[in-house]
């Protein structure tokens, strides 16, 4: 194994840098997940509607696009260390701002604080992301390629089983400790690992250079463009039932408005959650197995790419169908929709493993940072998307219209994947 320059006293292998990596990015998503389960429980629970409830979530995804857009830039120019940090510290910062929400504010001035508040929980979460996927292609040794995509899909399937249990957790605590005490418990949290992760953090990573321009974010590669649209409609497919659409619908089935049956349905809901998100990073994190991606070369990976995604573009369409010819909420239509979005998680995870393993792939060493910026723009894009389109679709359609949006934008993905397909077998 290939080692990174070291520091007395701290790791200095490729793994131990990957090891301390993924605990730092391990400890951000717990709290993501929470929080995120935190504020949607919470502000439904005041009276917020499912499209001010999406509201809430907007800049934390247009600060995504935007952050992921210039993050790759910042950490060519600043390096690694510097942006996962800075993640990190920012993440702290929103939580302790978060905790200042007064409940006797009116209720547009609750949402613009959080919707700042979540804008900056935004640009943290896609700085530590970006610094932790693009670590991992600088620390696989150059002898030990072929194993990229286990160590990134090892990488992306543990942090989303961390974040599954962040789900569980917010939900637990808000029940629990009430919004505010639980806000600060996080923050609390986060910056024990954040002292940790600078003490630990061998040297060796990238650390920048002043002459990387901002134009060079922009790929000139059709593959890493084709996959960045791809990865907008599959990510848009996701959030525009996961975000605001089912949780809500759930809650409506499971709560019979007293105090006991909302915090069962909080229980209920988060332990639903966190099953799906613990559920997709196993699957995510099994891939390569699943795929004998070892077996398999760089076009019929990326052949795997489209079927996939095909198969997933059918899921939300037969769910449309039957909560269409359902006349209302029903044990039977509940128990096929858990069903089917369990279903719509094992597929959504082999596509989004593939996915993160095809970035890398086709990435550059000396532009890994900015190529997947680039991508998790794109990545943003397409949360952002269907965030808006969860609470709308919800709104104005009910649950039929939210799970036939998520069809058309699994379908859309498809198709961008498609012309990845003819490109790379041209190559």
């Amino acid at each position: 194994m290939s080692t990174v320059q070291s520091s007395a006293g701290k790791p200095s292998n490729a793994v131990g840098a990957y090891i301390v990596v993924t605990l730092g990015y391990w400890a951000f998503m717990l709290t993501d997940g929470a929080l995120r389960m935190l504020v949607l429980l919470h502000f439904h629970e005041l009276g917020f509607s499912p499209v001010q409830l999406a509201y809430l979530f907007l800049g934390y995804e247009l600060m995504g696009v935007v952050t992921n857009l210039s993050a790759g830039w910042i950490a060519a120019r600043f390096g690694l260390t510097r942006t996962l940090y800075s993640g990190l510290l920012i993440q702290i910062a929103a939580l302790i701002a978060l905790a200042q929400l007064d409940e006797s504010w009116a209720l547009w001035t609750s949402v613009a604080f959080v919707m700042g508040v979540q804008a900056l929980s935004g640009v943290a979460k896609d700085l530590t992301k970006m610094s932790s996927k693009s670590a991992v292609k600088v620390l696989v040794p150059e002898e030990a390629q072929g194993q990229l995509f286990r160590w990134v899909a090892l990488l992306t399937g543990s942090k989303n089983a961390v974040k599954g249990v962040g789900f569980l957790l917010g939900a637990v605590l808000l029940a629990l400790a009430g919004f505010e005490a639980s806000v600060l418990a996080m923050a609390a949290t986060l910056a024990v690992i954040f002292l940790a992760t600078v003490l630990l953090m061998p040297a060796g990573l990238p650390k920048g250079k002043a002459k990387a321009a901002f134009r060079d974010v922009f790929s000139k590669d059709a593959n890493i463009n084709w996959l960045s649209a791809a990865r907008v409609f599959l990510f848009g497919a996701r959030d525009v039932w996961f975000v605001v659409g089912i949780p809500i619908y759930f809650y409506s089935v499971l709560s019979d408005g007293s105090a006991a049956g909302n915090r069962d349905a909080f229980f209920l809901i988060g332990a639903f959650m966190a099953v799906w998100i613990l559920g997709y990073g196993a699957v995510q994190a099994a891939a390569p197995r699943i795929l004998r991606a070892r077996e398999k070369s760089l076009p019929q990976i990326v052949d795997l790419a489209r079927i996939w995604v095909g198969v997933l573009t059918l899921i939300p369409a037969c769910l449309a169908v039957a909560s269409l010819a359902a006349t209302g909420p029903s044990d039977w239509l509940t128990i096929l929709l858990v069903v089917g979005l369990l279903a719509f998680g094992v597929v959504f995870a082999v596509n989004s493993s593939v996915h993160s393993y095809l970035i890398l792939a086709f990435s550059k060493g000396e532009r890994v940072t900015m190529d997947v910026g680039f991508y998790y723009m794109s990545n943003a894009v397409g949360r952002l998307l269907g965030t808006l389109f969860s609470g709308l679709s919800y709104q104005f359609g009910g649950l039929p219209l939210c799970l036939g949006v998520a069809a058309l934008m699994a379908g859309l993905s498809w198709l961008m994947a498609t012309g990845l397909t003819r490109r790379a077998a041209a190559a």
